[in-house]
């Protein structure tokens, strides 16, 4: 299923890059870097938040908790992955 139709990213690509270690993406913007494209509205982040959280859990991985306050790197990087109107 097509998750992303700016880059034309299924949601197997986003299981894809999704492999337990450190280097595994945490943050939706860190998934975009890591199918080498970026986002451009940014409708398609919490699909892939979603996606991300639901792969880790089935690989036993423990999702990283939202910051509430907006202060902290995966905070921003959502923010930045969101859309501007």
């Amino acid at each position: 299923m097509i998750v992303c139709s700016c880059n034309i990213l299924s949601d197997g690509d986003v299981k894809a890059c999704l492999k337990p270690g450190p280097d595994c993406p945490r943050t939706p913007a860190q998934v975009y870097r890591c199918l080498g494209c970026s986002p451009n509205c940014g409708r398609c982040a919490r699909t892939i938040r979603a996606i991300m959280d639901q792969a880790l859990a089935a690989a036993g991985v423990e999702p990283i908790a939202a910051c509430q306050r907006g202060c902290c790197p995966t905070a921003l990087e959502r923010a930045a992955a969101e859309p501007t109107l």
